[in-house]
């Protein structure tokens, strides 16, 4: 941690600069909104954070700033010149090391000291340890509770005969307001192509068929769509293109990532395949955080003669096993153990709280209101299960002691068929010991027979001289073919029948997991500068201060009594989704927009701190917050009714949207982000909404959207006919080839199924952005690089898949070029065949077979430009 202090100190000087922007129009500066900041940044860390302060000098108040440390005042309000902390930091004493306060924030200090250094409010008579929360922190924006906001009708009214969709939902309220403050509206929906194409993309990761689009586009019933997105909800791939989603966040790899060993985790993929089940099953929201944060507790302590529904919740906890563990063959087993723990606050804090809370493991949050302290509160949640002191291997068998009955019968059975083929072996050596001794002189028969049947650790010097000289006679079951070889023939045949029995045994599988064991849970203690090897005074396990009410804090059982473990994951579960914690909502919400409008309502899904971007659309992401945990009807309501699109208005009626009844599900958010205007709008570009939005924040159209690596591969399966339909079960093994690239070796599985090696990710999907699982990921790089199209054009898979899609052209096309054309873009990438969108379906010259890599004409390999292609 450390290491990192000059980055983030500098990162903090970006912080710190967009305060500075801010107050330009401000007449006057205060301590609490303008200088604390630049102060908890860079000057905290020495003089306030610790109880150790460099210099005596505390700058958390005005006053002690005046009353000063060593060398006396530290500022001297009315005068900058004499203020010695300006001074310094002027000079470039303070801080030390490279990352220096810039020419703008000591500005914004000159000008505090010379306006008097004032403050917002009279400051507390007493100040305790740390850096405490101020009134300023507390009104973030991501940290205020959680409100329904009112959906801005009244604004949309004057407008209402410019808007060209018959139905509008809450969300298009939200947005256009916003579009309406710079004088801007909605563009065109998007063609019935473009949205069938984007609803297949979005949620179950694959193309339509040509059927399917045909079907789609002449239906002309008002429910059309909404029947569609039904189908594809339905569908159980949707599980497999959200299920990727998740398992982003979650930090889903199938090694441990143990430097160069980094061995498999030959079970990871059964949370893999919970993740996918569970969103096909549309799991209501609240348990499917609460399973996979605290599963395990719901089994008080049992974890044998599992149930199926106790299997399903423990299977959930390798949610919390996920990150790189290097514990095995550690040269340093605690420093090991120690990193996993604190990784796994990382990917917890990152996924469900959008924050990070790292920076505050070795001393309070430099930008964020998160003290050491507290950070040690929210480890102390966790660590019952992953105790340091304690650390062992999180496998749980499945056997049931009826498992281990129905093998030890067998097993009882096959060693009554190894005796009797014994016995037979026995017969038949001897047998064989008699033929190979007629070899022999008659008067070394018997000598050679008596060495041959005593033990080899009692023989005498002659007899093992004596066998030594006739080696034949050392006859052994491998050999016994050159002499019986019916008799062998027989006695392999009881092998076979050994194996067969065997084979019937009940296969033990195994479960990682996160368990907490029964007994005495460890305490957790506050590390020194986060060194492991320091502990400090012990605490108690809470919820972040700034996540809750002032003087509300959330404490969790040091021991819970009614059940057989400490229920402190249990606890920490259900109070993220019990609406009292404003970080989870938020969080899932924006996680959902950014996977459907290719960019979240915040722009940093991972971190809603002072380092992350601000909402673009705040009162939107409140609303969708509230809605995600929201009651909602079981089932579709018809198209146009306030029921429908998650209590949309019609144009007719302006009516706030209805409270609903149910349970809150991820499926039915999606139905109500697909259903708005927002999203069925084309990509067009317009000169009105460019000159005033370039990026499209204020959502003015629909985002042109990157495929994602894998659903580029998935596509390419699917346009040549090769992806194969099923799913679940242990990853397909990736492999280095000759060149060095990671290749999958069952070319036909989708890519959720291939497996995630830390330290070998498959080329081409690493090639097109696919995480490497550090920690985890919260947002996938957008990247265009030139090795992309290398990749597509040399790829061996995609080399292999062109000339499985040209056979299939040839197969289902007619025989002249332009109607293979024309058939091959109809049915494989439902797209007709424009200028704009060339196949590359050109004659080659046979000089040219050879950069294709095939032994016959080929006219497909530049098919696979038009995989990448997105509505």
């Amino acid at each position: 941690m450390r290491a990192a202090r000059p980055l983030l100190i500098a990162v903090g000087v970006l912080i710190a600069c967009v305060a500075v922007e801010r107050i330009g129009h401000a007449d006057e500066l205060t301590f609490e909104t303008h200088v604390r900041p630049i102060l908890k940044a860079h000057c905290f860390d020495c003089h306030g954070a610790e109880d150790e302060l460099k210099g005596k000098l505390d700058l958390r108040l005005v006053r002690l700033m005046k009353l000063g440390g060593e060398t006396g005042p530290a500022v001297e309000p009315g005068k900058p010149e004499a203020s010695l902390f300006l001074q310094r930091i002027k000079a470039g004493e303070m801080p030390p090391g490279p990352a220096k306060v810039s020419a703008r924030e000591i500005a914004v200090l000159e000008k505090w000291i010379a306006g008097g250094a004032k403050t917002a409010r009279a400051e507390p008579a007493e100040i305790g340890k740390g850096l405490g929360i101020t009134d300023e922190e507390r009104s973030f924006w991501a940290f205020r509770p959680l409100t329904r906001p009112v959906v801005p009708i009244s604004n949309f009214k004057s407008q209402i005969s410019d808007f060209k969709s018959e139905i509008l939902t809450p969300i298009d309220l939200f947005v256009f307001a916003k579009l309406q403050e710079r004088g801007l509206s909605f563009g065109p929906g998007a063609d019935q192509v473009t949205l069938i194409k984007r609803a297949y993309f979005d949620l179950i990761g694959l193309p339509p068929s040509r059927d399917e689009v045909d079907e789609f586009v002449n239906d002309q019933e008002p429910d059309a769509y909404d029947r569609l997105l039904d189908r594809l909800l339905a569908s159980p791939h949707y599980g497999e293109r959200w299920g990727r989603h998740w398992l982003d966040a979650a930090g889903y790899a199938d090694s441990d990532g143990n430097g160069i060993h980094d061995h498999d985790r030959p079970w990871a993929y059964k949370y893999r395949d919970w993740v996918i089940r569970a969103l096909n099953e549309d799991k209501p929201i609240d348990e499917f955080v609460i399973e996979q944060l605290a599963g395990d507790e719901f089994l008080n302590g049992k974890f044998g003669n599992l149930t199926p529904e106790q299997i399903e919740k423990l299977t959930a906890t390798g949610f919390l096993r996920m990150v790189a563990d290097g514990t095995a063959g550690a040269a340093n087993p605690d420093e090991a153990t120690n990193s996993v723990v604190a990784e796994t606050l990382k990917m917890v804090s990152s996924s469900l709280l959008g924050l990070t809370v790292g920076c505050a493991q070795c001393h309070d949050h430099r930008y964020d209101p998160i003290s050491q302290a507290d950070y040690y509160r929210l480890r102390a949640i966790f660590e019952p299960a992953l105790n340091p002191k304690r650390w062992q291997g999180r496998l749980k068998t499945l056997y049931t002691d009826a498992d281990r009955a129905a093998s030890a019968a067998i097993e009882a059975d096959v060693a009554k068929v190894a005796t009797e083929k014994n016995t037979k072996q026995t017969e038949y050596m001897a047998k064989a010991l008699e033929l190979e001794l007629a070899k022999h002189p008659e008067e070394l028969r018997g000598k050679l027979r008596e060495a041959y049947n005593t033990p080899a650790d009692k023989r005498s010097p002659e007899q093992q001289q004596l066998l030594k000289e006739r080696p034949s006679v050392n006859i052994s079951p491998g050999v016994l073919y050159q002499y019986l070889p019916k008799e062998a023939d027989e006695l392999k045949a009881f092998d076979t029948r050994m194996g067969e029995m065997r084979s019937k045994k009940p296969i033990e599988e195994f479960l990682i997991c996160l368990a907490e064991e029964d007994g005495e849970p460890p305490p957790t203690h506050l590390f020194h500068r986060g060194d492991y090897r320091q502990p400090k005074e012990a605490v108690t396990a809470a919820m972040l201060e700034i996540a809750t009410p002032p003087g509300q804090r959330v404490e969790f059982p040091i021991n819970d009594g009614s059940i057989n473990s400490t229920g402190r994951r249990l606890a920490f579960a259900k109070h993220v989704v019990s609406g009292r914690d404003p970080l989870l909502p938020r969080a899932l919400a924006n996680r959902l927009w950014m996977h459907h409008f290719g960019r979240g309502l915040v722009g940093t899904p991972g971190d809603f701190g002072q380092l992350g971007e601000r909402p673009t659309h705040p009162e939107l992401l409140d609303w969708l917050a509230t809605e995600l945990f929201e009651k909602a009807s079981g089932g579709r309501q018809p198209a146009g009714s306030s029921e429908a699109n998650g209590g949309a208005v019609s144009t007719g009626g302006l009516t706030p949207p209805a409270r609903q009844e149910g349970t809150g599900t991820f499926k039915r958010l999606h139905r109500l982000l697909m259903t708005s205007a927002t999203y069925r709008q084309s990509t067009a570009r317009r000169a009105d909404l460019d000159a005033v939005d370039p990026s499209n924040q204020l959502l003015g159209r629909m985002s042109v959207r990157r495929l994602d690596a894998e659903v580029l591969r998935d596509r390419v399966l699917a346009s040549s006919g090769s992806l194969a339909q099923s799913m679940f079960g242990k990853p397909v093994p990736v492999t280095e080839d000759f060149v060095g690239q990671v290749i999958v070796n069952d070319t036909s599985r989708r890519s959720v199924y291939v497996q995630q090696k830390r330290s070998k990710p498959e080329t081409l999907m690493r090639a097109f952005d696919a995480p490497v699982m550090e920690c985890n990921c919260d947002k996938r790089p957008i990247s265009t690089v030139a090795t992309q199209s290398l990749m597509l054009m040399n790829n061996e898979f995609v080399l292999q898949q062109a000339g499985l899609l040209a056979a299939r052209v040839r197969r289902e096309a007619a025989t002249n070029l332009g109607s293979r054309t024309r058939e091959s873009s109809d049915r494989s990438l439902t797209t007709s065949a424009t200028p704009e969108f060339d196949l590359g379906l050109l004659p080659m010259r046979p000089s040219d077979l050879w950069q294709i890599g095939y032994g016959e004409f080929d006219d497909s390999a530049k098919l696979t430009k038009s995989f990448i292609k997105f509505p």
